[in-house]
Formats: C-alpha cells, structure tokens, sequence
C-alpha cells in the first residue's frame, strides 16, 4: 500500500485513470486539479512543513484543498463548520496555520466576518494568505468566471494592522489558482515526491475532559492505513458512489470518507448539508450505493412522508454508530432499504477501530462495535474497565502537549480511550459506558467542562454543572444547572443566549435548571451522578 498522501492520488489516477472521482472529474483529472491546488498554494508562500486551516462545509474544492496541502508538503487543520469565530481563531492560532481557506456566507454565516471581528478583539494576526470560497448547500461552488482577483495591483505589504492580514478582500477561488500559474509544476511534483510516510498529514482538534481542546496529529501512513481498512472491510470499488454527509472536518468525513474513495477508486459525493428530501434525490438521481452516517440519519430517510417517492434501491451498504442501535432498526434498514449495514467503533485518537463485518447478525451489528481493524489490538483495562487500544493507527501524540500525550498513550503503548466496555469471546466490543465526563449530541462530542467554564464568563454565576440527558432525535443534549450568586439572578433564555455567541450549536444547552445550591461530595466536587439521576426520573 502506498504510504503518503500524493503517492496515493498518483496511484488512484494510474490506476482508476478514467474513472468517475469528484463531481464531474475523473481519477486522472483529481490529479490534476489537486496539482493546481498545489501550485497555488507554493505560490502563496505555503512551506513544507506549514499548517493549512479548512474551515467550509463538504465540497468539491474542500477535497482539492485538503489533497493539495499534502502534495505541498503542508499539514491540513480542518476547522468544525459549528464553531464560532472565537473556537476557530483558537484552533488557527494554536496550530499555528499559515494559510487559511474559509467558506464565505453560508446558511446566514459569514464565518470570514467572524474570524476577523475575534482576531481583533483578541489583537491576534491571522494568516496571511486566506481564500474565499463560496459554497451551496449542496457543496457547489460557482462558476469560476464570476470571481475576480481582489489583491490585483496591490502592495503587499498593505496590511491591515490589527489583523495582520490584507486589508483588501480575501482572494476567491479562481484567483487563487490563477496565481499558481507562476510555480513550475516541476516544482509542485518535486513537493509531492519529498513527503515521507511519518509526515504529519493532518491535526484535527478535538475537546478534552478539561475542556481544552486538543490537536490530534497524524501520519500519511497512519490517515492511509485507517482508510484502506475501513474501505476494505466495506468493500469499496470503483463501482461505487459514496454519498458522504458526515463532515469532511470530522475524522470519519475525511479518512474513512475521502482517503477511503482515494484509496479503493470509488466516487466521492460531497454534501454539504443534511437535507432528507434532497439526500433521498441524490441518491435516487445519481445511484448512490455507500451512505455512511448516525442511526437518526437512516430513521429520518425511511420515515419521510416522501420516502416511497424515491427509487434508494442502489443502496448496498449503511455504516452507522455514535449512538445506540436497536437490533430492529438494523432488520428495518435492511429490508426498506436492502443494504447491508455495518457498525463501528473509533475516536479520533485511532479513527476506526473496530468494525462489524458483512454477514453479521442484525444483533450483532445492533449491540456492538464489531471486532478490531485496522492492525489494531483491543483489550479490556482489569483496573476500571476501560477499553484501551494498541496498533500502529494510534495517533503520533497531541499538537504541543506532552503530558496530555503521556497520560492517553501508556509506556506500553496502550490509548486509554476513556470508554468502558467489555469483549465477548468472538473479539466483539460493546461500549457500556463513559469514563470521560462527555455526552453525544448528533453525533458531535460535548465535554461539559468546556460548557461550564463558559458559563463561569458570567458575572452573576456562582457554580453550574453541566450533563447530557436523552433526546430522540440528537441522542443527548445538554442540561445546566445554574447557581446565581448572592443578589444576582438570570434567567433560562439569558443562559442560552449567552451560551450561543460563543459555544457551537450542539454544545449549547438545550435546557438551564436554576438551583439554589448543587450536592457536593467531602471534597466539594459536584455528584453528576445525582443530577443525572434526577434527570433520568424526570
């Protein structure tokens, strides 16, 4: 197996040659492109080595981006579409990114707009080169003849001072690759052939039990490996059309998406946004045959009034997790819509790490996570029941953090996932519970530390204690309780509010309980285990 990011795109276009790839282009016409990303992205001073942070939704140009920083010899940080400008200047500014792509107004947004306004009130440079790229709901970006070049005929060094960025409007797309022009693809290929299999390829940042997010760093070999196992036990071909709506930024979005196409030639289908009249066209219209996402993604699809409007026949494999799945959901996906479906286990410490195999039983695939994959081995921890994990996927370590390196990954090697489990006698992994103190709202980790030291930014909180509770539809959302301070007081839609100027939209709490006091221990940590109780009664 190929070992590097660009080796594997020159062999998918050697190999796949003609073959449908992404959107209108063939396995042979991606390597072009991608060489044209990279080319533009030399001549905007992107070293081997630098950091390229995406923050845009599922799209044709996200793919070429992300590819493109690889063959660059650059590192790609994908940025959460959810986050608010003030999570992702965090993530910019820790990973220390020297170029930036970024989705213009989008669904009501404009994420440029808000990156700027945080970078100035935290009088903090942003990169210096940043491309506008406009995105539909569907993940199209416009014809390329609309966009202009904004910087033609400017001094660089007409910057704006307190964001240390060009003054003018950020370069679009076109621009950005008609300034490629200048680098010799000699250049861009030389790029290309120096980078090594333990190069980093990417940092994707995900929260802690502390709150503070965490760069997870990972290699060509180990982005590529995850890929290829993930797309061999699926059975990927090039007859295959993979409708991807699980986010490109997420690590199942990019490794067991992307790079699983990249790696086994199968079609690549952005979708931006999860919309379940227009999914069941897509699939109908462009015969789609891979529809990986959470369980609610697949009820939603077969209980829509028009459901039996569309043709989903092409349908031949559903992979699912994140959440509980009933053994009848498994037998109802399998007879409404005739795939196969499989269930699976990662984080994004390893991404995939086990999988449930085809010809399991709908039991199986509904109560656990399958068997290891991926060259991984899985075992059960005597000491707390924690399932920890050992292979050549786990991740090189945390951007910057050593400690929090040393504490996830033991001197024998083992991750500590922070998951319970247990292991039947076939290698079958079930998760029973969490030892992080962390809930899944729609698919997305939540650390309610992250919440709770947001809520600590308001003048008249005392103490709050955050927790997931059971929702039909997400899986869990978030409920606070609050203690005001002496003479102060707030009110349940002031706390939301609050809460959503500066938390994504899955991390805010759906429900504020405004408590004279919360129960402590002796030593003054708050008992969860009571509130979750109590919630658990209501």
């Amino acid at each position: 197996m190929t070992s590097t990011i660009p080796a594997a795109l020159a062999r998918a276009a050697a190999s796949f040659g003609s073959a449908a790839a992404l959107g209108p282009l063939s396995y042979r016409e991606l390597l072009g492109e991608v060489r044209r990303v990279a080319r533009a992205l030399i001549a905007g001073g992107l070293r081997p080595g630098d950091r390229l942070a995406l923050w845009a939704p599922n799209s044709v140009e996200w793919v070429l981006t992300a590819l493109g920083v690889s063959c660059a010899g650059g590192t790609l940080v994908p940025v959460n579409t959810r986050f608010t400008g003030v999570e992702a200047l965090d993530v910019v500014r820790r990973s220390d990114a020297r170029a930036l792509v970024v989705v213009g107004p989008f669904l009501g947004t404009d994420r440029l707009a808000a990156l700027v306004a945080a970078a100035a009130e935290e009088g903090v440079a942003l990169p210096r080169l940043i491309v506008t790229l406009p995105v539909d709901a569907e993940g199209r970006t416009p014809s390329s003849a609309a966009e202009r070049d904004p910087r033609a005929g400017r001094d660089p060094a007409d910057r704006d001072a307190r964001t240390g960025r060009d003054a003018a409007a950020p370069d679009g797309w076109a621009a950005f690759l008609a300034a490629g022009e200048s680098v010799p693809g000699s250049e861009a290929d030389a790029r290309a052939a120096a980078v090594s299999p333990d190069d980093v390829a990417d940092i994707l940042f995900t929260s802690g039990t502390t709150g503070r997010s965490k760069g997870v760093m990972s290699a060509h070999r180990q982005s590529l490996a995850v890929a290829a196992a993930w797309a061999g036990i699926a059975g990927l071909g090039p007859d295959d059309r993979y409708l991807v709506v699980n986010p490109f930024f997420h690590s199942f979005g990019l490794k067991a998406g992307i790079l699983a196409c990249l790696v086994s030639g199968a079609t690549i289908v952005p979708q931006a946004v999860f919309d379940v009249p227009r999914v069941m066209e897509r699939i109908g219209a462009e015969r789609i045959t891979v529809l990986p996402g959470p369980p609610t993604l697949y009820t939603s699809l077969m209980d829509h009034p028009e459901a039996g409007r569309h043709d989903l026949s092409s349908l031949r494999l559903a992979v699912t997790g994140a959440a509980t799945v009933p053994p009848a959901l498994v037998e109802r996906m399998r007879k409404e819509l005739g795939a196969e479906v499989l269930t699976a286990y990662g984080l994004t410490e390893a991404v995939v790490a086990t999988m449930c195999r085809p010809g399991d039983a709908a039991r199986t695939v509904a109560e656990t996570c399958g068997r290891a994959a991926a060259g991984f081995e899985v075992r059960i921890d005597d000491a707390d029941g924690q399932v920890l994990l050992r292979g050549p996927n786990v991740m090189l370590g945390y951007l910057d953090d050593p400690e929090a390196t040393a504490e996830a990954i033991d001197a024998d090697g083992w991750l500590h996932t922070g998951d319970v489990g247990r292991l039947d006698e076939d290698g079958y992994l079930t998760i029973t519970d969490r030892l992080k103190d962390m809930y899944i709202c729609g698919g997305f980790n939540v650390y309610p530390a992250e919440v709770e030291r947001t809520l600590a930014r308001l003048p008249q909180v005392a103490e709050s204690a955050v927790i997931g509770v059971p929702d039909r539809r997400l899986g869990e959302v978030g409920r606070a309780f609050v203690v005001c301070r002496p003479g102060r007081s707030l009110t349940e839609p002031e706390v939301i509010e609050f809460c959503r100027g500066r938390l994504a939209g899955y991390k805010v709490p759906r429900a504020v309980e405004l408590r004279t006091e919360l129960p402590h221990n002796a030593s003054g940590k708050v008992l969860k285990y009571l509130l979750r109780a109590e919630a658990g009664d209501g």
